[in-house]
């Protein structure tokens, strides 16, 4: 598969995940300015995280509008893939990719820890290797990280659940469900018309 990593000025985790991609997953990968107009036949976009056009006026704002934009919009509306990490997935939500918004965290400080997440499905491409019921370690890092679902434009079917956010010892927390409601944190997997958006 061939992996497209768009650089945005800010980005700063663009060099670890081409890193990944192409070291660790031996995947071949094509790191895409944010002023050029073709994804160069990539399988796969990834938006990485950093501070695109350091997260002035709001983040990912500006970069919504860099020209690579209308690429990436135009390739995930023929169904292509798309992952959103971090800056990349608040990207993803101003370019209208994702519904909703993200806010600053209700405590307004910047959260770094590792949370728990139990899959609850293994029908969608990033559950797809879990087991049912399998808790995952999963690192976050954020500022604006609650996430305010104001409608369901994209969501038609029954199985929205993805995951449950679970304790250590999978004692449930907190359920992640498609509804009209907040969400905690930044990371979250949707369940899109074709899921074909992960963030």
């Amino acid at each position: 598969m061939k992996f497209g990593v768009v650089v945005f000025p800010g980005s700063n985790c663009d060099r670890d995940m081409q890193y990944v991609l192409g070291t660790v997953m031996k995947q071949q990968v094509e790191m895409l300015w944010h002023k050029e107009h073709s994804l160069r036949g990539c399988d796969f976009i990834v938006l990485p995280g950093g501070f695109s056009y350091g997260d002035y006026l709001r983040s990912g704002a500006i970069a919504r509008f860099s020209p690579i934009m209308q690429e990436v919009m135009e390739f995930a509306d023929k169904g292509g893939f798309v992952l959103g990490i971090c800056n990349g997935f608040q990207i993803l939500t101003e370019a209208h990719l994702l519904p909703g918004v993200l806010m600053h965290n209700d405590s307004r400080q910047f959260i770094c820890k590792n949370i728990y997440m139990r899959a609850e499905t293994d029908e969608s491409l990033v559950t797809s290797k879990l087991n049912l019921g399998q808790v995952v370690q999963v690192p976050i890092a954020h500022g604006e990280g609650k996430f305010l679902l104001m409608m369901l434009p994209y969501f038609p079917y029954g199985k929205t659940i993805r995951y449950y956010f679970v304790t250590a010892m999978q004692q449930v927390i907190y359920r992640m469900q498609l509804t009209p409601m907040e969400l905690p944190t930044i990371l979250q997997v949707y369940a899109t018309k074709a899921e074909m958006y992960l963030a």
